[in-house]
């Protein structure tokens, strides 16, 4: 469990510096710990909300953070992660499909070159994409475990919604409130199979990780906000997000072949 939890403190770590809580990795940890795959999502979920508290407070007091931007793109994803939180997946079909759109997503990334959101020149995304876009990412969220920022930073940066640091920012309370969202529909989830003492049984002998990634995730979230360089932190979101895809993609094949 120290192992895992040092491993934890790192994906914190790196994430947090870019916005994000790492639930996508903290899944593929527990996968390879051998955890059980049903209190995956719930374990990974607790560890985001960890994460992105701080990071999202931190982004607010650097002032990368403006609410009137954000609630349009979780009006309809907080609902919508409950749900997801409450329903079951087909593992294989949707771990292929993650993977896939998750490599598209930091290929972009990686190779888009210096754009208007870079230079301050932020543009008005229409309310109604916002509204379905948020929702999407947050109904998928709700039913893998994961905060759906990884999502949402490719396409803000994509649509030249901000700079580098205010993505960042909005992607961090994007995977906060998800977070919480869908941990809510994932206990109501584990009640049913479980039963509250059993599935609270389950969580607790994974309580090593989550003060690993609250000082993790508080190292990170410091760097980010204040000292890394714009497009570093661009450059950073490309390369975890083509690090999750491959271990998502890794695993996919295992499960098709």
């Amino acid at each position: 469990m120290l192992q895992l939890a040092a491993l934890f403190a790192l994906t914190a770590l790196l994430y947090a510096s870019v916005g994000f809580g790492g639930g996508s990795t903290y899944n593929a940890l527990l996968v390879l710990n051998g955890t059980d795959f049903r209190i995956l999502p719930a374990i990974a979920l607790v560890c985001n909300i960890i994460v992105v508290a701080g990071g999202s407070w931190r982004f607010w007091q650097a002032g990368h953070v403006s609410l009137a931007r954000i609630l349009p793109w979780i009006m309809l994803s907080v609902p919508a992660a409950w749900l997801g939180g409450r329903l079951a997946i087909s593992e294989t079909l949707f771990i292929g499909a993650l993977g896939g759109s998750l490599l598209v997503a930091g290929l972009q990334l990686a190779f888009e070159r210096k754009g208007a959101a870079d230079e301050g020149e932020a543009r008005h995304v229409a309310r109604p994409l916002s509204y379905a876009v948020g929702g999407g990412i947050g109904f998928l969220s709700g039913m893998v475990g994961i905060g759906g920022g990884i999502f949402l930073a490719p396409i803000l940066y994509l649509l030249r919604w901000g700079g580098p640091r205010e993505i960042a920012g909005t992607a961090s309370v994007f995977i906060l409130v998800n977070s919480l969202a869908g941990l809510a529909g994932q206990l109501m989830k584990l009640e049913a199979d479980y039963g509250v003492a059993s599935a609270a049984d389950l969580l607790r002998d994974y309580w090593l990780l989550f003060p690993a990634v609250l000082i993790g995730g508080q190292i990170g979230s410091r760097l980010g906000s204040t000292r890394i360089p714009p497009l570093l932190v661009k450059r950073l979101t490309a390369v975890l997000i083509l690090y999750v895809a491959a271990r998502l993609l890794w695993r996919w094949l295992g499960l098709v072949g």
